[in-house]
C-alpha cells in the first residue's frame, strides 16, 4: 500500500474487518445453586441472554459455558469448530447471524462467556455504537444475576486483515485510514470507557512454511530445524530493527498466539494456545521466540506490538506504515514470491476493563 502521509495508512479495499466483544462472568458453586444445577443455569441464562440481545438489535451472539476460548475470523461461509481448548468462529459480518449455546455434558464451567459478533458493513465506523449496544445488554443481564456484585470482564477486539501482497496481485485500490487507539476513538463518539482499562494494539503476519523456504534453509528431510528458525529470527529482527520496532515475537511451535498486556496477563501456554505478554509502556526491546528444534510447523507467526509512543493524536498510521515496510523487507529477504504466496497481515486492536 502506498504511503502518502506517515500518519495515514493505506489499506487495500478488499481488507476484511471483524469486531467482537467478549463478556466473562466468573462462577462458583453458589452461583449455580441459585439455578439448582449447571444445566438449568445455562438454559435459563441463555434464553434471557438471547432475548435481551435480540431486543438490542444484536443478532450474532453466543453463550459459551465449557471454558473454551473463542477465536474469531472472517469467512464467506458461517461455521464453527470446537477443539479441546478453543471454539473457532468463521463468519461474514455483512450476511451472517446466529445464536448458539455451547456446553459440555456434566461439566460446570469456571467462567460463562458471552460472545457478541458485530454484524453489518462499515464495522469500524459503527464500532462505538456496537460497544454501547453490547454494554446495554450486559448491564441488564448483570442486574438479574444471583451475585449482583459480580465483576464482569469486558474484552473488545477489532481486526483488519489483508494480504501483504494484495497490490502485487493486481488489487490496486486502497483506502486511507487515520488509525487511532480504541479509547480516544470511542470517546470522540460519546462512548465513555472506564479510565482503568488495558489496551494493546499489534500486527501479526502468518508465514506459510513453503517448499521454497524449506529447500532454501535445507529443512526438507532433517529433523533438525534450528537453522531454519534461527534464520527466520535473524531476518525478522534485522527488518524490524531498521524501522525501530522493538516489541516482537515469533511463534513457530504449532500453537495459536494470543497477545496480551503484561500489566494484566502473563505469558503462558497450553496444548493449543501460546499467550504472549508485552508491556507497551516499557522502553527497550522485548523479543520472545517459541519454536521446537524437532518440529517443522506449517505456519510461523510474527508479531509486532505498538508501544505507548505510537499512540499519539495521529493514531497508529505511522506505526502501521513502518510495520508494513519492515514486513515487506522481511518477505523479500526470504525470497517470497508475491504472486504465489498469500501473507496474511492482521491488525489487532484490543481493550479490556471490568464492568
Amino acid at each position: 500500500m502506498a504511503s502518502h502521509s506517515k500518519h495515514r495508512v493505506y489499506i487495500p479495499t478488499n481488507a476484511r474487518s471483524n469486531q467482537y466483544l467478549l463478556a466473562e462472568i466468573k462462577t462458583d458453586n453458589s452461583f449455580y445453586q441459585h439455578f439448582d444445577s449447571a444445566k438449568s443455569c445455562y438454559d435459563k441464562l441463555s434464553q434471557r441472554f438471547f432475548a435481551l440481545a435480540d431486543a438490542a438489535g444484536l443478532h450474532n451472539v453466543h453463550m459459551i459455558a465449557n471454558d473454551k476460548l473463542p477465536v474469531v475470523r472472517y469467512h464467506n461461509e458461517a461455521m464453527h469448530f470446537q477443539t479441546a481448548k478453543q471454539i473457532l468462529f468463521f463468519y461474514d459480518p455483512v450476511v451472517h447471524e446466529g445464536q448458539n449455546l455451547f456446553t459440555t455434558a456434566d461439566y460446570q464451567a469456571r467462567k460463562i462467556r458471552l460472545l457478541f459478533l458485530a454484524t453489518g458493513s462499515e464495522l469500524r465506523a459503527h464500532a462505538a455504537q456496537f460497544h454501547q449496544q453490547v454494554m446495554s445488554v450486559i448491564s441488564q443481564l448483570k442486574a438479574e444475576l444471583p451475585q449482583t456484585d459480580s465483576q464482569i470482564k469486558i474484552r473488545d477486539h477489532q481486526h483488519l486483515s489483508y494480504d501483504l501482497f494484495a497490490h502485487e496481485k493486481g488489487h490496486k485500490e486502497s483506502y486511507g485510514y487515520k488509525l487511532r487507539g480504541l479509547y480516544p476513538r470511542y470517546k470522540a463518539r460519546q462512548c465513555e470507557l472506564p479510565q482503568q482499562h488495558s489496551a494493546i494494539s499489534y500486527v501479526t503476519l502468518s508465514l506459510p512454511m513453503t517448499r521454497q523456504l524449506k529447500q532454501q534453509f535445507e529443512a526438507t528431510s532433517s529433523e533438525h530445524f534450528a537453522p531454519l528458525y534461527l534464520a527466520l529470527e535473524e531476518q525478522f529482527l534485522t527488518a524490524t530493527r531498521n524501522k525501530k520496532l522493538d516489541r516482537l515475537a515469533m511463534v513457530a511451535n504449532g500453537l495459536t498466539p494470543l497477545v496480551r498486556n503484561s500489566q494484566v496477563d502473563q505469558s503462558q501456554h497450553n496444548a493449543e494456545l501460546q499467550k504472549i505478554s508485552f508491556d507497551p509502556d516499557a522502553p527497550g526491546q522485548q523479543f520472545v521466540a517459541y519454536w521446537d528444534n524437532n518440529n517443522l510447523v506449517e505456519t510461523a507467526h510474527f508479531i509486532i506490538v505498538a508501544g505507548k509512543e505510537d499512540n499519539t493524536e495521529f493514531g497508529y498510521g505511522h506505526f502501521m506504515n513502518r510495520v508494513e515496510e519492515a514486513l515487506d523487507g522481511f518477505a523479500k529477504s526470504l525470497g517470497i514470491d508475491p504472486q504465489r504466496t498469500a501473507l496474511t497481515l492482521r491488525f489487532h486492536q484490543h481493550i479490556s476493563y471490568i464492568a
